[in-house]
C-alpha cells in the first residue's frame, strides 16, 4: 500500500467540461455532466440530507406512539418497548457491511434505489402488524432499507468532495438532517391525533415513497467507472482491513460510535424521562425539539467555523466539554440535584457539543480512505449504528425512574470517545497536522 498526500478534487467536479465559480476559494454551485438531471450544490445537500434523514425520521417520529404500540400489541415490560428502536438499528447497521461494498462494485445508483424500497415495503408491512414480533420484523426490514441511505449518502459526498470541503457540505447536511428530529416527535404527536399508531407508519411510507422518486429523477451515479472495486471476498477483505489498519479512521470511527451509543441510551429512554420523570405530557415534543434544535444550531457554526479552525481542534474541544459536562450531570444526578431546568440545560449544552463534534469525527475517519469510500462508510456505519444500538440499548435497559443511568452513560462514552482521540492523535490534541493522508490499495 502506498499513502500520498491528498489535495482537494472529486470525482463529480472531475466531471465537469470547465471549472465552477469560486468566491472565497469555495465553490458556488456544483453541476453533474448531465445537464437533464444536473444538481445545484443546495439540491445535492438536501437530496443527501433527505437520504440521511429517513433514519432519524424512523427513529424518532414513533417516540410519542412507543406507549400506545406496546399496550396494542400486549407488551407488558415497558423498557420491552425500546426493542422497537433497537430492531430498527440492528437492520440499518448489520446490512451496511454489505452495501458498502456493493456500492463500489455496482455504483451508488441502484443499491440506493433498491434499499428505499425495500423500507417503503417494510413501512407498509408495519401498518400490518398485529404482534409485536412483526412489528420488529418489520422494522428491522427498514432499517435493512435505510442502510443505502445512510452508507451511499456519506459516499457520494467523498465522491464528490474532500477535505475541509467534505467537512463543510458534511456539516451542512448534518444540520438539514437534524431538523428532522427537531419536528418529527411534533409529526408523531399530530399523527396519534388524527388515527391509532399505525398511521405513523402510512406516513413514513408516503414520505420514503417521495424521497425514492426525487433519488430516481435527479440523483446522477457518482462513482467513476475507473474507481469500481470488484466483488470478490479478497476484494472486500483488503478494504476492511485497510481501514483497520488505518489508525486515524479505526480510532475515529470507534470514537463516533461511543457518542452515537449514549446518544441512543437517551433516545430509547426520552419519552420516560420526559413523560414519565418529569410529567410534560403533551409537551414532550417541544422538549425534545429543543434539545434537536440545538444539534442543528451546532451544526451550523461548525460549517461556518470549520475552514477557520480546522476539523481536529473543533472535535476536541468538544469533546472535552462534552465529557465534563456529563460528568457535572452525572453528579447531580446521583446527589438528587436535577429538577427539570437543569436537566434540560445540561442536555442542550451536551448535546450542542455532540453536534460540533461528530461530524468532524466522521470525516476524519472517512477523508484518508476515498480509495474505498463506500467500504469504509460501511464499516463505520455498522460500527456506529449496531455497536452505538447495543451500548443503547444496555443504557436503556437501566432505566430506573431516574436520569442517572442516562448521564453516566453520556459520561462513560464520552470518555472512551476521548481515549480513542488521543490513540488517533498519539497523545497530542488541537493540532491540525498538515493535510491528511489518502491512502489507496
Amino acid at each position: 500500500m502506498a499513502v500520498r498526500a491528498v489535495h482537494v478534487h472529486t470525482h463529480c467536479r472531475a466531471l465537469l467540461p470547465s471549472p465552477p465559480p469560486r468566491a472565497h476559494g469555495k465553490p458556488l454551485m456544483t453541476t453533474f455532466s448531465n445537464p437533464a438531471r444536473g444538481l445545484s450544490r443546495t439540491e445535492f445537500i438536501a437530496l443527501i440530507a433527505a437520504l440521511m434523514a429517513l433514519n432519524a425520521l424512523a427513529i424518532d417520529v414513533m417516540l410519542p406512539a412507543l406507549p400506545y404500540m406496546g399496550e396494542s400489541l400486549g407488551v407488558t415490560v415497558e423498557n420491552d418497548r425500546h426493542f422497537v428502536i433497537t430492531a430498527f438499528m440492528i437492520g440499518l447497521g448489520s446490512t451496511q457491511l454489505l452495501i458498502g461494498p456493493l456500492s463500489d462494485r455496482f455504483g451508488r445508483r441502484m443499491p440506493l434505489i433498491i434499499g428505499m424500497v425495500v423500507y417503503v415495503a417494510a413501512s407498509l408491512g408495519a401498518t400490518l402488524a398485529n404482534d409485536f414480533e412483526t412489528l420488529l420484523a418489520m422494522r428491522f426490514l427498514q432499517g435493512v432499507g435505510c442502510a443505502g441511505a445512510r452508507v451511499i449518502g456519506q459516499s457520494i459526498v467523498r465522491d464528490c468532495y474532500s477535505g475541509r470541503d467534505m467537512a463543510e457540505i458534511m456539516s451542512l447536511t448534518f444540520m438539514v438532517f437534524m431538523a428532522v428530529p427537531i419536528i418529527a416527535p411534533s409529526i408523531g404527536q399530530v399523527l396519534l391525533l388524527t388515527g391509532p399508531w399505525q398511521t405513523i407508519f402510512l406516513f413514513m411510507m408516503l414520505l420514503g415513497a417521495a424521497v425514492l422518486v426525487w433519488t430516481w429523477l435527479r440523483l446522477p451515479e457518482t462513482l467513476r467507472p475507473e474507481n469500481r472495486r470488484p466483488l470478490r471476498a479478497k476484494v472486500i477483505a483488503e478494504g476492511f482491513v485497510l481501514v483497520a489498519r488505518t489508525r486515524q479512521s479505526l480510532c475515529y470511527g470507534l470514537a463516533g460510535m461511543f457518542v452515537f451509543g449514549a446518544l441512543y441510551g437517551f433516545i430509547t429512554t426520552a419519552q420516560q424521562i420526559f413523560v414519565d420523570i418529569y410529567g410534560l405530557g403533551v409537551y414532550f415534543p417541544i422538549a425534545f425539539a429543543g434539545m434537536a434544535g440545538m444539534l442543528a444550531v451546532a451544526a451550523f457554526l461548525n460549517s461556518r467555523l470549520v475552514s477557520r479552525y480546522g476539523m481536529r481542534r473543533i472535535s476536541h474541544v468538544s469533546m472535552l466539554f462534552y465529557t465534563g459536562l456529563s460528568l457535572v450531570w452525572t453528579v447531580l444526578s446521583v446527589i438528587g440535584l436535577l429538577p427539570f431546568w437543569t436537566f434540560f440545560v445540561l442536555l442542550v449544552a451536551v448535546m450542542f457539543f455532540f453536534g460540533t463534534s461528530l461530524s468532524n469525527m466522521n470525516t476524519l475517519a472517512m477523508e484518508p480512505l476515498g480509495a474505498v469510500a463506500g467500504t469504509a462508510s460501511s464499516v463505520f456505519g455498522f460500527s456506529q449504528t449496531v455497536g452505538g444500538a447495543v451500548i443503547g440499548t444496555i443504557i436503556g435497559q437501566q432505566f430506573n425512574g431516574t436520569v442517572t443511568p442516562t448521564a453516566t452513560g453520556y459520561f462513560v462514552c464520552g470518555a472512551l470517545a476521548l481515549v480513542c482521540i488521543l490513540f488517533a492523535e498519539r497523545g497530542r490534541l488541537f493540532g491540525e497536522g498538515g493535510e491528511a493522508a489518502r491512502v489507496r490499495p
